[in-house]
């Protein structure tokens, strides 16, 4: 699974002051070392995708990010606008709060919109639980509302909460949705050892900062 580790990395920025050229270099550091994906805030969208245009790379737009605490019209109108700008994967972030006052139904049909709307253009959704938040009731709660909505994939964090991926959560949230969705870990992944070890606990996508996924990469290579 590791001998090319490349491909299950999305290049990621999401810090509030990327610039574009910043967002350019992602891009082409992407294509030239064949990563899965760039994940970019949607404003960067648009321009992500005219810069990967043709490369097989995912564009992946993180909505309602980081907080997930908006509603859900807000979220579907960014996800439309997202798409419609070529984004090929949408990263949403829950809504968390519902999720642990009990409001299951709101937190399965804030998902289900998103998700909707990704199927209609042939994208991807993901769902960020904020595990760093969550109980592991909470997170086997969340990961099986996710597929209920139709979700795609599971994912840890946004990298902005309390904690980042860990091989516990990877491992439980596999367990929990078995082979029917992917599980993206993303927080905190900053050497080839550990995105090993959540590779290993289930994951089959990492979400990796711009800084570390070169040096995993290298790392990863070296060792061949």
């Amino acid at each position: 699974m590791t001998d090319n580790i490349a491909r299950f990395i999305d290049h990621t920025l999401v810090r509030p002051d990327a610039t574009q050229a910043q967002i350019a270099q992602l891009c082409q550091e992407a294509r030239d070392l064949s990563l899965a994906g760039v994940a970019v805030n949607t404003v960067h969208t648009e321009f992500a995708s005219r810069l990967t245009k043709g490369s097989g790379i995912a564009v992946v737009s993180a909505i309602a990010f980081p907080l997930g605490a908006v509603c859900s019209k807000v979220k579907a109108c960014e996800a439309e606008q997202a798409l419609a700008d070529g984004a090929t994967e949408l990263d949403m972030v829950i809504n968390i709060g519902a999720l642990k006052g009990g409001q299951y139904d709101l937190v399965e049909q804030d998902i289900a919109a998103i998700a909707h709307l990704c199927h209609a253009a042939g994208a991807l959704c993901k769902a960020i639980l904020e595990t760093g938040l969550l109980t592991d009731e909470e997170k086997v709660t969340a990961c099986q509302l996710a597929e209920s909505a139709r979700a795609d994939y599971v994912k840890t964090c946004t990298g902005f909460g309390p904690a980042g991926a860990t091989v516990h959560d990877v491992a439980l949230m596999r367990r929990t949705v078995g082979d029917r969705l992917g599980v993206k870990a993303a927080g905190g992944i900053r050497t080839y050892q550990e995105a090993v070890a959540l590779l290993g606990a289930g994951a089959t996508r990492l979400g990796v900062s711009a800084t570390s996924s070169l040096q995993i990469v290298r790392d990863g290579r070296s060792l061949k």
